[in-house]
């Protein structure tokens, strides 16, 4: 049996049943375990039925949760959860989704607080609270950069990496900082193969403050070990797959980077492969998606190295 946090991903003793209560805490404010009302039969159906009249977009099974400090439940317009449950198409898209979100944060790319919980079915759901939402569940204004290209929901792959660092930078309110923020989430995105990061998984979020600036990185999932080659969702330098380190040193310039801090995004990636191959020894993944994922990891950590 994994004895991890289905929080953090470290160690947990028996008698904590998979959760800290710290990581209870940040997830919930509470050191309880909540209980889940939500029919595991019904999660697909209630999904689609909550189409168009929540802000949670795309096509996997995503249900809206409100928190009342002991239990989850449906909560379609004020939810400051969603969940996601396990795909009838894609294996392990819960598990693969939390690794993945933990691995960025470890890179320090700014992530809402997630975690995994089990349904009544005993089955893993991933849990991710929302951060358009404050604490006392007022809606923080946030666009996606589809919105942001004036371009309809289909034509999310129809941009690039460049078309998004424009936008970034006529649009925040410290384009500097957001820039540099947008290069790693799209270096790390290729890092982990994710080959879905599209123009609406990139959003701006006007904050409490009333900045508006990048959002945190959300829906990142490594989509290779599912779909064998696939490459990513936004060219960048023109190019989808077989980038080396020269495109990411075009691309940093063009984000208006340094060439140390541009180096400095790789050599973070880099040094950050063992923890990375760690984690996901410890992760919920079958040992078959930890073995793909972590090759795809090497591989990509030779190319930032220079290597053949």
């Amino acid at each position: 049996m994994n004895a991890s946090c289905l929080v953090c991903l470290e160690h947990c003793e028996p008698e904590q049943l998979n959760y800290h209560a710290a990581c209870l805490r940040r997830l919930f404010d509470s050191p309880a375990v909540p209980a889940i009302e939500v029919d595991p039969l019904n999660l697909h159906l209630l999904g689609q039925s909550m189409a168009g009249k929540t802000t949670v977009s795309g096509v996997m099974a995503k249900v809206s949760l409100g928190w009342d400090r002991k239990t989850l439940r449906v909560a379609s317009e004020i939810g400051g959860y969603v969940l996601k449950p396990q795909s009838r198409e894609f294996p392990e898209l819960p598990e693969n989704e939390h690794v993945t979100m933990l691995l960025a944060r470890k890179a320090g790319i700014e992530t809402p607080e997630c975690g995994l919980v089990r349904l009544k079915d005993d089955r893993l759901a991933y849990l991710v609270r929302r951060f358009d939402r404050t604490r006392d569940g007022r809606r923080l204004p946030q666009e996606d950069f589809c919105q942001l290209a004036e371009l309809m929901p289909a034509e999310k792959y129809s941009g690039s990496g460049e078309l998004v660092a424009r936008l970034v930078k006529r649009l925040s309110a410290e384009p500097g900082v957001d820039l540099a923020r947008l290069y790693r989430q799209v270096l790390f995105a290729w890092w982990t193969g994710n080959g879905d990061m599209h123009l609406k998984n990139f959003s701006m979020l006007t904050r409490e403050r009333g900045m508006p600036g990048l959002s945190p990185a959300y829906d990142l999932v490594n989509t290779e070990i599912l779909i064998p080659g696939d490459s990513l969702a936004l060219p960048v330098c023109g190019r989808r797959s077989n980038l080396k380190r020269r495109d990411w040193l075009t691309f940093g310039v063009y984000c208006e980077m340094e060439q140390r801090v541009i180096e400095d995004a790789w050599t973070n990636l880099v040094d950050l492969t063992p923890e990375a191959q760690n984690m996901l020894e410890r992760s919920f993944l079958t040992v078959e998606m930890r073995e793909k994922y972590g090759m795809g990891l090497d591989a990509r950590t030779r190319l930032l190295k220079g290597a053949a």
